[in-house]
């Protein structure tokens, strides 16, 4: 891959299910407005592609190439997802170093109890149950090289917009 030309800004927002990525990134466009691309590791995962979340999976390189594609084209973009380290951490090792502008990581960190809180108020809350979702959570499962802002549960969600906005630097060009 080449690097990213554009001098638009990357944010990545991950953390477990339930943690308040989807809303938060609903949040940020709703805020920035236009020149904001959302890309959605749901979207594309189970959606586009109809994929389990699994090593190696397609999905990734269809991630990876979509935020490149927003970012080439000058939109500000917000990658948002699970993504865990184990499967997903290459990918953005290698999209973090091939954007040489302002790039911001954020971690929402929500505890299991609060997580399967958080979960019943979904839609698929009737098809996703505490054992999947048990599975699926991973303390504290951060990027290596402490590049993640750690964002607690108890911060609201307008605290949480506001927050990504200004350490982005996106308040300032909206």
């Amino acid at each position: 891959m080449t690097t990213i030309s554009s001098p638009a800004q990357l944010v990545v927002l991950r953390g477990n299910s339930a943690s308040g990525k989807s809303s938060v990134a609903a949040g940020l466009r709703e805020r920035y407005g236009r020149g904001l691309a959302l890309v959605s590791q749901d979207t594309l995962r189970r959606e586009v592609l109809r994929e389990r979340d699994i090593p190696g999976g397609a999905n990734i390189g269809l991630i990876d190439l979509t935020v490149r594609h927003a970012l080439e084209h000058g939109f500000h973009t917000v990658l948002e997802g699970i993504l865990y380290v184990a499967h997903y951490g290459e990918m953005l090792a290698r999209l973090l170093a091939d954007h040489p502008h302002r790039t911001h990581c954020f971690y929402l960190d929500v505890p299991f109890g609060e997580t399967l809180a958080r979960h019943a108020t979904k839609p698929i809350a009737h098809t996703v149950g505490e054992s999947e979702l048990r599975d699926w959570y991973r303390p504290l499962d951060l990027l290596p090289g402490d590049i993640e802002t750690v964002i607690p549960a108890g911060s609201s969600l307008a605290e949480t917009v506001d927050q990504v906005m200004h350490c982005s630097g996106l308040a300032a060009l909206a």
